[in-house]
């Protein structure tokens, strides 16, 4: 068993306290949080949750802490970054706000988020707005744990790896939330280019997968990673290496299998290659789990291919014979 994986067993035994803020992640994700904070983590380095949403998973975690033999309130941080606010961009819900939508007059739910964090603002250090603008690229400070619930774009992604990556330590702990999401494929190319260095706590707890840093990574790979410095073809071969290594969630629910290969079919997607996209996606529509969850990812797909082969004449055989007609 890993070292993190001590605490799978526990799971089933923990009871949050109801009414627990609105969260986007699942039940057992809360309950791996509010484990890792009271059994695990110390707070003797940077504990940096990224993408706080609502507070769900920030008062888990924050629990966990409050409640752990070895953290110290008075010295021990956890910083909350999020842009705290709905709109374009920000990825944010409005349910994320107390009265469950946004006011007319304010996009912002700081407020909110303060208030129902309350209890543990002595050790909460909130940092709300752009990642590239909230963070400090000078701050080298050892991250003992980062959850990553942010990196929706390859941009935040970048920010995400430059400026919390480069500070992992042995024993650091990371959560990828977002690991059950195809359009996301850099979390998982990533985590490829990690594996020699890192340890993968046991199956996903549902679409999060934890890992423990157990080596020095290399400030070369996090700049590749960084950089996006990998082909298509690497990129490709990184995520197939973490399909060996993981299946379906703990619970059983979510084939990570299948879910990984259709995140090459983005790492195709977003190169342009619409082709291969498509030829990686198109089997995938029979998995019984990605065509009920992900039916909007496949028509996104379908559709850039069938414009990029009308775009090159391929649409039909009639529009190939007519544009060799015309090239006369």
């Amino acid at each position: 068993m890993t070292n993190l994986g001590r605490l799978y067993p526990l799971l089933d035994d923990v009871h949050l306290p109801d009414g627990l803020p609105y969260s986007q992640v699942s039940s057992w994700e809360l309950r791996f949080l509010y484990l890792l904070g009271r059994h695990h983590l110390t707070g003797e380095g940077r504990l940096v949750e990224l993408g706080s949403g609502g507070g769900g998973s920030t008062y888990a975690l924050a629990l966990g802490l409050r409640e752990s033999p070895v953290f110290d309130e008075r010295t021990g941080r956890l910083h909350a970054y999020d842009f705290f606010r709905v709109g374009k961009g920000t990825f944010a819900s409005e349910k994320f706000f107390t009265s469950g939508t946004k006011p007319e007059d304010d996009n912002s739910f700081l407020n909110d988020f303060r208030t129902r964090l309350e209890p543990f603002l002595p050790f909460l250090e909130i940092h709300a707005g752009d990642l590239w603008q909230t963070s400090d690229p000078d701050d080298t400070s050892p991250v003992e744990f980062l959850h990553i619930d942010i990196a929706k774009t390859a941009r935040v992604f970048r920010c995400v790896t430059e400026r919390f990556l480069t500070r992992l330590r042995p024993g650091s702990v990371v959560l990828h939330q977002d690991f059950a999401g195809p359009r996301l494929p850099w979390l998982h190319h990533s985590t490829g280019a990690l594996l020699p260095y890192i340890e993968i706590a046991g199956p996903p707890i549902r679409s999060t997968l934890a890992f423990e840093v157990v080596r020095p990574i290399p400030e070369d790979v996090l700049k590749r990673i960084a950089e996006d410095a990998y082909t298509v073809d690497d990129k490709l071969e990184l995520i197939t290496a973490v399909q060996e290594r993981i299946d379906r969630d703990h619970t059983g629910g979510i084939p990570f299998k299948s879910v990984l290969e259709f995140a090459k079919a983005y790492v195709a997607h977003y190169a342009g290659d619409h082709r291969r996209a498509w030829s990686i996606a198109k089997p995938l529509t029979s998995d019984e789990y990605l065509s009920r969850t992900r039916a909007d990812h496949f028509e996104q797909l379908r559709k850039a291919y069938e414009q990029d082969r009308e775009r090159h004449g391929g649409g039909s055989r009639l529009g190939r014979l007519v544009k060799k007609a015309v090239g006369r």
